[in-house]
């Protein structure tokens, strides 16, 4: 791992965190996930949550390094009070590539403008320096919106697919979708008995609870990437009978229902 550089405060706006270089690379830029948490506003601790649900996504030393976990730092280097030092389970620092799945987790469009102006103003400025390339900053920032928004525009296709009534034209819209994402032209689309977590636990019995079957689910990583689908289950937006908003929830397929009972069994 290459020695981590302090390089002191930054600002890009509004925004104001602690510059640091190293870790990933030579001169490679990162954040700490408390910065990125206070940029977002977002409690750290949620932001700490979706990063160990989903911990498999990021690769040590390539997206993430737990800070907690490397001897010799000090931690008021980094702005910690020994106190809060104390408390984190961990202190995750990430790269421009570790930051862009975390937004890719939490999937919010305001995120994303933000991460733009990272990108342009901090992650890449002393590349766009060093090779005398003052079109660089401007072609990434190109590449990110068309990204961004074929992703939006494959979710809307998919979003609206999930809607209709099964047949041909559901399963046209899946592929269109598909194609958009993975620039496949095809996607299969069978029909196949779904249970929501509740239903899961239903089934089994055994005092099992939705929430049980959520955290065996997640523990041997049976749901797929959203939005997608695999032989344990798929996503599907759902209404939470709380509120009107549509939400992302994991349905169970036989094999997941089977993995999920084998588990509790064992």
């Amino acid at each position: 791992m290459m020695d981590l550089k302090i390089i002191g405060k930054q600002h890009i706006g509004k925004y104001e965190f602690t510059g640091i270089e190293g870790g990933f690379g030579k001169n490679k830029k990162s954040m700490l996930v408390k910065d990125i948490a206070k940029v977002h506003s977002q409690p750290l601790g949620e932001i700490n949550r979706r990063i160990n649900d989903n911990r498999k996504q990021f690769k040590d030393e390539i997206d993430i390094i737990d800070l907690k976990s490397v001897m010799g730092l000090s931690h008021k280097e980094f702005g910690y009070t020994q106190n809060a030092w104390n408390r984190s389970l961990n202190a995750y620092l990430l790269s421009e590539r570790g930051y862009a799945k975390l937004l890719k987790i939490l999937e919010d469009d305001k995120a994303w403008e933000i991460y733009d102006q990272l990108v342009d103003n901090y992650f890449n400025m002393r590349q766009a320096i060093e090779t005398n390339q003052p079109t660089l900053l401007k072609g990434k920032r190109l590449s990110i919106m068309e990204t961004n928004a074929a992703t939006r525009r494959a979710k809307l296709v998919y979003d609206i697919a999930l809607k209709m009534p099964e047949g041909i034209e559901q399963q046209r819209l899946l592929a269109k979708a598909a194609s958009m994402i993975t620039g496949e032209t095809t996607i299969p689309v069978m029909k196949k008995a779904e249970y929501s977590a509740q239903q899961v636990a239903e089934k089994i019995g055994h005092g099992l609870t939705a929430n049980m079957v959520g955290r065996i689910a997640n523990k041997l990583n049976l749901k797929a990437e959203q939005p997608g689908q695999n032989k344990y289950g798929r996503w599907a937006n759902s209404k939470s009978k709380y509120s009107s908003k549509e939400t992302p929830q994991w349905f169970y397929f036989d094999e997941g229902l089977k993995a999920i009972k084998e588990h509790n069994l064992s």
